[in-house]
Protein backbone atom coordinates (compact mmCIF):
# COMPACT_ATOMS: atom_id res chain seq x y z
CA UNK A 1 0.00 0.00 0.00
CA UNK A 2 1.37 3.57 -0.62
CA UNK A 3 2.33 5.66 1.65
CA UNK A 4 0.32 8.29 3.14
CA UNK A 5 1.61 11.80 1.94
CA UNK A 6 1.63 14.92 4.28
CA UNK A 7 2.54 18.81 3.72
CA UNK A 8 4.54 20.29 6.50
CA UNK A 9 5.28 23.91 6.34
CA UNK A 10 7.74 25.78 7.99
CA UNK A 11 9.81 22.43 8.00
CA UNK A 12 13.21 23.81 8.87
CA UNK A 13 11.92 25.42 12.01
CA UNK A 14 12.00 24.58 15.42
CA UNK A 15 8.59 22.57 15.20
CA UNK A 16 8.24 21.96 11.77
CA UNK A 17 11.67 19.41 12.08
CA UNK A 18 10.31 17.83 14.58
CA UNK A 19 7.64 16.79 13.18
CA UNK A 20 9.10 16.18 10.04
CA UNK A 21 10.68 13.53 12.18
CA UNK A 22 7.64 12.00 13.90
CA UNK A 23 6.08 11.47 10.51
CA UNK A 24 9.03 9.80 9.00
CA UNK A 25 8.87 7.73 11.92
CA UNK A 26 4.76 7.23 11.11
CA UNK A 27 5.83 5.60 7.47
CA UNK A 28 4.35 8.97 5.85
CA UNK A 29 5.92 10.31 2.84
CA UNK A 30 6.93 13.83 3.79
CA UNK A 31 6.88 16.94 2.14
CA UNK A 32 8.79 19.50 4.07
CA UNK A 33 8.52 23.53 2.63
CA UNK A 34 9.87 26.28 3.95
CA UNK A 35 11.38 29.74 2.83
CA UNK A 36 14.12 29.87 5.15
CA UNK A 37 13.78 32.98 6.75
CA UNK A 38 13.59 31.92 10.06
CA UNK A 39 13.89 28.10 9.39
CA UNK A 40 17.29 26.62 9.02
CA UNK A 41 18.24 23.59 6.81
CA UNK A 42 20.39 21.93 9.54
CA UNK A 43 17.14 20.86 10.93
CA UNK A 44 15.99 18.51 8.39
CA UNK A 45 19.32 18.02 6.49
CA UNK A 46 19.43 14.41 8.29
CA UNK A 47 16.06 13.99 5.87
CA UNK A 48 17.56 14.51 2.73
CA UNK A 49 18.88 11.13 2.26
CA UNK A 50 15.56 9.32 2.60
CA UNK A 51 13.50 8.38 -0.13
CA UNK A 52 10.30 9.17 1.63
CA UNK A 53 11.20 12.85 2.20
CA UNK A 54 11.41 15.48 -0.09
CA UNK A 55 11.69 19.62 0.18
CA UNK A 56 10.22 22.68 -1.40
CA UNK A 57 11.71 26.08 -0.72
CA UNK A 58 9.27 28.24 -1.21
CA UNK A 59 7.28 31.00 0.57
CA UNK A 60 3.50 29.45 1.09
CA UNK A 61 2.65 33.48 0.92
CA UNK A 62 2.48 32.59 -2.88
CA UNK A 63 0.53 30.43 -4.61
CA UNK A 64 1.43 26.39 -3.26
CA UNK A 65 1.16 23.86 -5.82
CA UNK A 66 2.11 20.18 -4.70
CA UNK A 67 1.79 17.47 -7.52
CA UNK A 68 -0.20 14.13 -6.81
CA UNK A 69 -2.05 13.27 -3.69
CA UNK A 70 -1.81 14.96 -0.33
CA UNK A 71 -3.51 13.44 2.65
CA UNK A 72 -2.75 16.24 5.21
CA UNK A 73 -1.06 19.48 5.25
CA UNK A 74 -0.06 21.02 8.57
CA UNK A 75 0.72 24.83 8.35
CA UNK A 76 3.71 25.28 11.03
CA UNK A 77 5.29 28.34 8.91
CA UNK A 78 5.23 31.52 10.78
CA UNK A 79 7.91 33.76 12.87
CA UNK A 80 7.22 32.32 16.38
CA UNK A 81 9.39 34.85 18.64
CA UNK A 82 8.85 38.52 19.40
CA UNK A 83 12.46 39.67 17.70
CA UNK A 84 11.39 37.48 14.75
CA UNK A 85 7.92 39.24 14.15
CA UNK A 86 8.96 42.63 15.05
CA UNK A 87 11.93 42.19 12.40
CA UNK A 88 9.48 40.94 9.49
CA UNK A 89 5.90 42.35 10.80
CA UNK A 90 4.52 42.37 7.26
CA UNK A 91 5.88 38.95 6.42
CA UNK A 92 3.92 37.84 9.63
CA UNK A 93 0.77 38.91 8.87
CA UNK A 94 0.60 37.80 5.29
CA UNK A 95 2.09 34.29 6.13
CA UNK A 96 -0.71 34.34 8.88
CA UNK A 97 -3.35 35.13 6.00
CA UNK A 98 -2.08 34.98 2.62
CA UNK A 99 -0.39 31.35 3.25
CA UNK A 100 -3.68 30.55 5.30
CA UNK A 101 -5.71 30.60 1.95
CA UNK A 102 -3.51 29.25 -0.06
CA UNK A 103 -3.22 26.21 2.12
CA UNK A 104 -6.62 26.10 2.76
CA UNK A 105 -7.06 25.88 -0.76
CA UNK A 106 -4.38 23.92 -0.95
CA UNK A 107 -6.53 21.34 1.00
CA UNK A 108 -9.46 21.60 -0.53
CA UNK A 109 -8.37 20.92 -3.98
CA UNK A 110 -6.68 17.78 -2.89
CA UNK A 111 -9.43 16.31 -0.59
CA UNK A 112 -6.65 16.65 2.64
CA UNK A 113 -7.28 17.28 6.32
CA UNK A 114 -5.26 19.99 7.49
CA UNK A 115 -4.12 21.27 11.05
CA UNK A 116 -2.73 24.82 11.57
CA UNK A 117 -0.22 26.37 14.63
CA UNK A 118 -2.11 28.54 16.35
CA UNK A 119 -0.39 29.95 19.69
CA UNK A 120 -1.43 30.74 23.01
CA UNK A 121 -0.92 34.75 22.40
CA UNK A 122 -4.69 34.61 20.45
CA UNK A 123 -5.40 35.18 24.64
CA UNK A 124 -3.07 37.76 24.74
CA UNK A 125 -2.44 39.61 28.24
CA UNK A 126 -5.23 37.28 30.12
CA UNK A 127 -7.71 38.11 32.26
CA UNK A 128 -7.96 34.57 33.06
CA UNK A 129 -5.85 32.12 34.51
CA UNK A 130 -5.69 29.13 33.41
CA UNK A 131 -6.52 29.76 29.50
CA UNK A 132 -9.44 27.53 27.89
CA UNK A 133 -10.30 27.59 24.82
CA UNK A 134 -13.34 29.24 25.20
CA UNK A 135 -11.78 32.67 26.83
CA UNK A 136 -11.83 35.21 23.65
CA UNK A 137 -8.87 36.73 25.08
CA UNK A 138 -7.38 40.39 25.68
CA UNK A 139 -5.30 41.68 22.51
CA UNK A 140 -4.30 44.91 21.56
CA UNK A 141 -4.05 44.64 17.53
CA UNK A 142 -2.42 47.81 16.96
CA UNK A 143 0.37 46.93 19.87
CA UNK A 144 3.59 45.84 18.70
CA UNK A 145 2.70 42.16 18.89
CA UNK A 146 -0.74 42.86 17.26
CA UNK A 147 1.14 41.34 13.96
CA UNK A 148 1.34 38.08 15.37
CA UNK A 149 -1.15 37.60 17.57
CA UNK A 150 -3.94 39.21 14.95
CA UNK A 151 -2.07 36.99 12.29
CA UNK A 152 -3.13 33.71 14.57
CA UNK A 153 -6.39 34.84 15.42
CA UNK A 154 -7.42 35.82 11.81
CA UNK A 155 -6.24 32.28 11.07
CA UNK A 156 -8.56 30.59 13.21
CA UNK A 157 -11.26 32.65 11.84
CA UNK A 158 -10.44 31.45 8.10
CA UNK A 159 -9.95 28.02 8.99
CA UNK A 160 -13.48 27.41 10.31
CA UNK A 161 -14.74 29.13 7.40
CA UNK A 162 -13.61 27.01 5.29
CA UNK A 163 -14.76 24.04 7.52
CA UNK A 164 -17.95 25.33 7.96
CA UNK A 165 -18.35 26.82 4.00
CA UNK A 166 -16.26 24.65 1.90
CA UNK A 167 -16.29 20.95 4.30
CA UNK A 168 -12.62 21.46 4.86
CA UNK A 169 -11.72 18.78 7.31
CA UNK A 170 -9.27 21.49 9.74
CA UNK A 171 -8.07 21.10 13.24
CA UNK A 172 -6.72 24.41 15.15
CA UNK A 173 -3.78 23.51 17.93
CA UNK A 174 -3.23 26.57 20.40
CA UNK A 175 0.20 25.84 21.30
CA UNK A 176 2.05 26.99 24.72
CA UNK A 177 5.81 28.06 25.11
CA UNK A 178 7.46 24.93 23.93
CA UNK A 179 10.94 24.26 23.84
CA UNK A 180 14.11 21.39 23.08
CA UNK A 181 16.80 20.86 21.18
CA UNK A 182 16.86 23.12 17.48
CA UNK A 183 15.79 26.33 19.02
CA UNK A 184 17.82 29.23 18.17
CA UNK A 185 19.53 30.70 21.00
CA UNK A 186 18.98 34.38 19.06
CA UNK A 187 15.88 33.83 18.72
CA UNK A 188 14.44 35.90 21.64
CA UNK A 189 12.09 33.93 23.71
CA UNK A 190 13.12 33.24 27.64
CA UNK A 191 14.45 29.97 27.75
CA UNK A 192 17.07 30.05 24.41
CA UNK A 193 17.59 33.59 25.86
CA UNK A 194 18.77 32.43 29.40
CA UNK A 195 20.43 29.78 28.17
CA UNK A 196 22.76 31.48 25.27
CA UNK A 197 23.44 34.10 28.07
CA UNK A 198 24.83 31.34 30.60
CA UNK A 199 26.82 29.98 27.97
CA UNK A 200 27.94 33.44 26.78
CA UNK A 201 29.02 34.52 30.59
CA UNK A 202 26.72 36.52 30.34
CA UNK A 203 24.20 38.29 33.15
CA UNK A 204 20.45 36.55 32.41
CA UNK A 205 18.61 39.95 31.23
CA UNK A 206 14.34 39.44 33.20
CA UNK A 207 11.96 41.48 31.64
CA UNK A 208 9.71 43.34 34.59
CA UNK A 209 9.78 42.59 37.72
CA UNK A 210 9.86 38.39 37.24
CA UNK A 211 6.48 37.73 38.80
CA UNK A 212 5.00 36.98 35.10
CA UNK A 213 4.50 33.27 34.75
CA UNK A 214 5.07 31.01 31.69
CA UNK A 215 4.65 27.30 31.48
CA UNK A 216 7.01 24.98 29.57
CA UNK A 217 6.10 22.48 27.10
CA UNK A 218 8.75 19.92 25.99
CA UNK A 219 8.69 19.84 22.41
CA UNK A 220 8.05 15.64 22.49
CA UNK A 221 4.55 16.48 24.32
CA UNK A 222 3.96 18.69 21.92
CA UNK A 223 4.21 17.01 18.51
CA UNK A 224 2.41 13.86 20.56
CA UNK A 225 -0.48 16.51 21.08
CA UNK A 226 -0.68 17.84 17.20
CA UNK A 227 -0.43 14.64 16.45
CA UNK A 228 -3.05 12.72 18.36
CA UNK A 229 -5.28 16.44 17.60
CA UNK A 230 -4.89 15.76 13.46
CA UNK A 231 -5.88 11.83 13.54
CA UNK A 232 -9.04 13.11 16.15
CA UNK A 233 -12.31 14.39 14.76
CA UNK A 234 -12.47 17.99 16.72
CA UNK A 235 -12.39 20.57 14.73
CA UNK A 236 -12.67 23.18 17.46
CA UNK A 237 -9.34 24.77 18.81
CA UNK A 238 -7.52 22.64 21.34
CA UNK A 239 -4.75 23.99 23.92
CA UNK A 240 -1.62 21.83 24.03
CA UNK A 241 1.21 22.91 26.66
CA UNK A 242 2.24 21.64 30.06
CA UNK A 243 0.46 23.62 33.10
CA UNK A 244 2.90 23.20 35.40
CA UNK A 245 3.25 26.72 35.48
CA UNK A 246 6.46 29.13 37.27
CA UNK A 247 7.40 32.88 37.28
CA UNK A 248 10.19 33.93 34.64
CA UNK A 249 11.96 34.86 38.30
CA UNK A 250 12.28 31.50 39.34
CA UNK A 251 12.98 30.39 36.16
CA UNK A 252 16.27 32.29 35.79
CA UNK A 253 17.19 30.99 39.09
CA UNK A 254 16.40 27.26 37.43
CA UNK A 255 18.85 27.99 34.70
CA UNK A 256 21.32 29.56 36.78
CA UNK A 257 21.14 26.10 38.86
CA UNK A 258 21.21 23.92 35.66
CA UNK A 259 24.12 25.69 34.13
CA UNK A 260 26.42 25.85 37.11
CA UNK A 261 27.40 29.42 36.13
CA UNK A 262 27.65 32.61 38.55
CA UNK A 263 25.71 34.97 37.09
CA UNK A 264 23.41 37.07 38.70
CA UNK A 265 19.96 38.18 36.98
CA UNK A 266 19.10 41.79 36.23
CA UNK A 267 15.88 43.67 35.47
CA UNK A 268 14.99 45.70 32.52
CA UNK A 269 11.61 47.37 31.90
CA UNK A 270 9.01 44.64 30.65
CA UNK A 271 7.69 45.37 26.93
CA UNK A 272 4.47 46.46 25.95
CA UNK A 273 1.58 44.28 25.90
CA UNK A 274 3.82 41.51 27.18
CA UNK A 275 1.31 38.77 28.99
CA UNK A 276 2.02 38.55 32.87
CA UNK A 277 0.75 35.13 32.94
CA UNK A 278 0.66 32.49 30.33
CA UNK A 279 -1.01 28.33 31.67
CA UNK A 280 -3.01 26.14 29.48
CA UNK A 281 -5.83 24.73 30.94
CA UNK A 282 -5.89 21.19 28.90
CA UNK A 283 -8.71 19.64 29.96
CA UNK A 284 -10.14 19.11 25.98
CA UNK A 285 -6.49 17.38 25.63
CA UNK A 286 -7.15 15.37 28.19
CA UNK A 287 -10.81 14.42 28.02
CA UNK A 288 -11.09 14.46 23.90
CA UNK A 289 -7.20 13.36 22.88
CA UNK A 290 -5.95 11.04 26.03
CA UNK A 291 -2.83 13.50 26.05
CA UNK A 292 -1.17 15.60 28.78
CA UNK A 293 2.58 16.02 28.94
CA UNK A 294 5.23 13.51 30.08
CA UNK A 295 8.30 15.14 30.45
CA UNK A 296 9.09 17.30 33.37
CA UNK A 297 10.77 20.63 32.96
CA UNK A 298 14.30 18.94 35.24
CA UNK A 299 14.59 16.40 32.72
CA UNK A 300 13.24 18.26 29.64
CA UNK A 301 15.65 20.90 30.26
CA UNK A 302 18.74 19.06 30.68
CA UNK A 303 18.34 17.67 27.57
CA UNK A 304 17.48 21.11 25.80
CA UNK A 305 20.93 22.74 27.87
CA UNK A 306 22.82 19.08 26.50
CA UNK A 307 22.00 20.02 23.34
CA UNK A 308 22.68 24.17 23.15
CA UNK A 309 26.09 23.03 25.34
CA UNK A 310 26.89 20.76 21.73
CA UNK A 311 27.02 23.58 19.83
CA UNK A 312 30.48 24.64 18.89
CA UNK A 313 32.31 27.68 20.60
CA UNK A 314 31.95 29.44 16.92
CA UNK A 315 28.56 29.01 16.58
CA UNK A 316 27.53 30.52 19.76
CA UNK A 317 30.14 33.37 19.46
CA UNK A 318 28.17 33.96 16.55
CA UNK A 319 24.93 34.83 18.21
CA UNK A 320 24.95 38.30 18.55
CA UNK A 321 22.82 39.37 22.06
CA UNK A 322 19.98 40.60 21.09
CA UNK A 323 17.59 42.83 23.40
CA UNK A 324 13.89 44.13 23.04
CA UNK A 325 15.13 47.72 22.55
CA UNK A 326 12.79 48.50 20.04
CA UNK A 327 10.46 46.71 22.05
CA UNK A 328 8.40 49.38 24.18
CA UNK A 329 8.48 52.21 21.47
CA UNK A 330 4.73 52.89 20.85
Amino acid sequence: MARKRVLITGAAGFLGSHLCDRFIKEDFHVIGMDNLITGDLANIEHLFKLENFEFYHHDVSKFVHVPGQLDYILHFASPASPIDYLKIPIQTLKVGSLGIHNLLGLARVKRARIIIASTSEVYGDPNVNPQPEEYWGNVNPVGPRGVYDEAKRFQEAMTMAYHTFHGVETRIVRIFNTYGPRMRLNDGRVLPAFIGQALRGEDLTVFGDGSQTRSFCYVDDLVEGIYRLLMSDYVYPVNIGNPDEITIGQFAEEIIKLTGTKQKVIYKPLPQDDPKQRRPDITKAKELLNWEPKVNRAEGLKITYDYFKSLSKEALEKIEHKDFSNYNKK
